[in-house]
């Protein structure tokens, strides 16, 4: 794999379908990059791009929304996040963005999602590439999370939440949740997914009726919060980014 003086991969000229090339040069994911040729937003040589059509980088130019893409050196983040934040580009609420408190001169977005009130372990990269082998249905990396329920959540609902619940219209896949710590009015749970739809742990309590209070995500494969304090963030060094990519690949 090629790679820089500082051991990140870059982007070079290849050959290969426009979302492909777009997700490869940081400017977004390739599911993103679907979505901007769906919407007429990217040209090849001034004609408009379509799914499915190939390109050369080293002989093709290739713009979105007019710009032309320039490779940028590959950057590989972690934050803690502190709760307030969107995980998003632009905001749909009014609340600061998490690319607000990572300083860095590229353009980077956040690998999958935390929901606005919750905290812990986010990553946020320029690679497309990397960011969909981590956050696509195949992956096999796990994700850890510390619950505060607002009740008391009995063995016979855990393991309830453990089999799965049906949130919009498909079974959660099977998940390990340990209980932590359990009193009368409120609960600490442990979950490890191996998926991650929309508001997933929220949902998947509410369904049995139960509010949660906080949700932190403790560990991303394995990467985990150590030594990273809420609102702080530091680059990954080359060895912990092949190794997310290894979790991703492995099987369940």
């Amino acid at each position: 794999m090629p790679r820089n003086k500082s051991g990140y991969r870059v982007a070079l000229p290849m050959k290969g379908r426009i979302q492909k090339l777009i997700a490869a040069s940081g400017f977004c994911s390739r599911r993103s990059a679907e979505v901007l040729i769906s919407e007429g937003r990217v040209t090849v040589n001034g004609r408009l791009a379509t799914l499915g059509d190939s390109a050369d980088t080293d002989s093709d130019v290739i713009k979105v929304d007019g710009k032309a893409l320039s490779p940028e050196k590959k950057v590989y983040i972690a934050l803690n996040k502190p709760s307030g934040y969107e995980c998003s580009l632009e905001s749909t609420t009014g609340k600061p963005l998490v690319t607000d408190i990572v300083k860095v001169q590229e353009r980077v977005f956040p690998v999958g999602r935390l929901d606005v009130d919750s905290r812990g372990l986010l990553l946020l990269t320029n690679d497309g590439d990397f960011a969909n082998g981590l956050i696509h249905p195949s992956s096999s990396i796990t994700k850890e999370y510390s619950v505060t329920v607002d009740g008391h959540v009995t063995d016979e609902q855990v393991q309830t939440l453990r089999a799965g619940v049906l949130l919009d219209g498909t079974l959660t896949r099977q998940c390990r949740i340990d209980v932590l710590k359990r009193g009368k009015t409120v609960t600490l749970l442990k979950f490890v997914l191996h998926e991650g739809r929309k508001r997933q742990i929220r949902r998947m309590l509410e369904s049995l009726g139960f509010r949660v209070m906080d949700i932190v995500r403790e560990k991303l494969g394995p990467l985990t919060l150590a030594g990273l304090k809420s609102g702080k963030w530091r680059t990954l060094a080359p060895e912990e980014v092949e190794s997310l990519l290894a979790a991703s690949r492995k099987p369940d």
